[in-house]
């Protein structure tokens, strides 16, 4: 994990003891440790270097603190101690041995019925806790879910959530997620409840029935674009012996319309419960929405009055118009061709220019075709006719290039490469990915990106990142030293591209420079140069020991 390493030994706090990098993701790093007052190990997650002064990045960090601490539920990940200081900024939870709901998926493949049930009867309970106390998860996925070896579901990593106290919400906020499990309305920046909470459930639970997700493509854009607007394939017709209830509680969980959908962990809870019972029945959801659609005849009557009473409004003040428009000032009404002010440099001495029979409204927008000052557009278009009375003026808005907006190139080394795509392109910049080997940085993650960090970058400019497709060891087998001389023994070892560890003289019949035996059998397959092999080599019988072994 390169420098994160460099934090195995210290001691947090003058308690908590680092002992090993267990994980990485965008923002955090994740540490084994030692707590040394409760004797117990704890999970460190810290805020990595880079971010420490990025307020959104901290805002985020000490959110996860915030959310999780209002939390307790033997199915949500427990926090035990949160620091924020100058020089570190962390947070120490309980420490799960397990794996990712996602590396179960990948190793285990499609879940049978009754694991869908068990871990989803987990995570509603989880949710209906979280929920309960007003916090919204907003980053439902594999990744998030834990599994530990009995079987207990925990869910972690609340670093996005909506807590209760929230005042306001930024739309960078709003958006993030996993593009492949966010809910419509998180992907379009709206506001969200607990149901975008069980809309990303549903497409969790689409994957963990079908194998596949419910929308795919190379590009992430192109994805949140299908999760507001497209309906998912049937999971019967992608696998026929998914049960019937089980399909109609994953649509129901994915409706676009959150209003359509369970209204609330608990009410899945219910239905899940029902299903599990009668798997292959379809689940009848039917009730309390005609109960609402009854609700809402009543009211039928009311909008009509109110329709009625607005339309004739619209019809007074339409008479009350043309008769300004047309029987008054006559004298003084002529016609105003729009001027073309479009590709021109807005400057007050233009406007000026355009005369008094303008009122001038003036938009600011980023454009990297068009240079900075220069109009783009304008409404109404030239050659439009306005008439005017007296006084009156022709309300013209004019749309005014910024020139390319720009921003500074961020570091996204060790980013997992999906996140930092992600951000990427939400903040309107292309995204190319070159895979490379690299020994160090683990697969998946960034090794660097062009423009490097801290270059100033134009929104639409295409970013690589350069990601890590894992270490490429080369192999070689051990030769066969034994028998040879010391000449004839180097060179094998330079042939064959092993290095020389510890080598012993002793006393021998054999003749000296002679090699005795090795540490390592012939023969045997071994990482280049990552191998270092000691060998024994007779000195002669008149050899005398004085501590002559030596090592290189």
């Amino acid at each position: 994990m390169g420098k994160y390493s460099g934090y195995v030994g210290r001691l947090f706090d003058r308690r908590y003891k680092i002992e090993e990098v267990i994980g990485s993701g965008g923002m955090a790093v994740v540490f084994r440790a030692h707590d040394t007052l409760m004797d117990r190990p704890v999970a460190v997650k810290m805020l990595r270097e880079e971010f420490a002064d990025d307020e959104g990045a901290v805002r985020r960090f000490i959110n996860e603190s915030k959310a999780v601490a209002m939390l307790s539920h033997h199915n949500i990940v427990n926090i035990y101690d949160v620091s924020v200081s100058d020089n570190l900024k962390y947070i120490v939870m309980e420490y799960i041995e397990g794996t990712t709901l996602k590396s179960y998926m990948s190793e285990h493949g499609r879940l049978s019925f009754a694991e869908i049930c068990n871990f989803t009867e987990q995570i509603l309970a989880a949710l209906d806790h979280a929920h309960s106390r007003g916090v919204i998860h907003r980053d439902i996925k594999p990744q998030n879910i834990m599994i530990l070896e009995d079987g207990t579901v925990k869910v972690t990593d609340f670093g996005i959530a909506k807590l209760p106290s929230a005042q306001t919400v930024t739309e960078t906020d709003k958006a993030i997620g996993t593009v492949y499990y966010i809910s419509p309305e998180q992907a379009s920046g709206k506001k969200v409840d607990a149901r975008s909470d069980i809309y990303s459930l549903g497409a969790l639970l689409y994957e963990l029935a079908t194998g596949v997700l419910p929308f795919d493509s190379e590009n992430t854009v192109s994805i949140a674009l299908m999760q507001i607007n497209n309906t998912p394939k049937k999971p019967r017709d992608i696998k026929h012996d998914i049960p019937v209830g089980l399909e109609t509680l994953i649509l129901s969980a994915m409706e676009k319309n959150p209003a359509d959908r369970f209204d609330s962990a608990a009410r899945m809870m219910h239905y899940l419960q029902k299903m599990k019972k009668h798997p292959n029945r379809p689940i009848d959801l039917t009730k309390d929405s005609a109960r609402i659609k009854k609700s809402g005849n009543t009211m039928l009557p009311i909008v009509l009055g109110v329709l009625s009473a607005f339309l004739l409004c619209l019809i007074v003040a339409g008479i009350v118009a043309v008769n300004t428009l047309f029987f008054s000032g006559r004298g003084d009404a002529h016609v105003v061709s729009v001027a073309n002010c479009v590709g021109a440099i807005c400057s007050e001495e233009f406007i000026a220019g355009l005369g008094t029979e303008y009122s001038v409204e003036i938009i600011q927008v980023h454009d990297n075709s068009i240079e900075k000052g220069y109009i783009i557009s304008q409404s109404p278009a030239p050659g439009e006719e306005r008439r005017i009375i007296g006084s009156q003026t022709v309300k013209l808005v004019l749309t005014v290039s910024l020139g390319a907006q720009q921003a500074v190139m961020k570091d996204y080394t060790l980013w997992d490469s999906r996140e930092a795509e992600i951000e990427l392109r939400t903040q309107g910049f292309g995204v190319k990915i070159v895979e490379q080997n690299h020994a160090t940085i683990p697969d998946g993650c960034v090794i660097s990106s062009h423009p490097i960090s801290g270059v100033t970058i134009n929104k639409g400019d295409v970013i690589i990142l350069y990601v890590s497709s894992g270490e490429t060891v080369d192999y070689t087998y051990i030769p066969d030293l034994v028998n040879k001389n010391e000449a004839q023994a180097y060179d094998l070892l330079l042939q064959y591209k092993v290095g020389i560890g510890t080598v012993t003289y002793v006393r021998s019949s054999k003749p000296a420079g002679t090699v005795l035996s090795q540490s390592i059998k012939a023969g045997e397959r071994v990482p280049v140069t990552l191998t270092k092999i000691n060998v024994v080599i007779s000195g002669g019988p008149n050899y005398t020991d004085a501590g002559n072994g030596r090592s290189n």
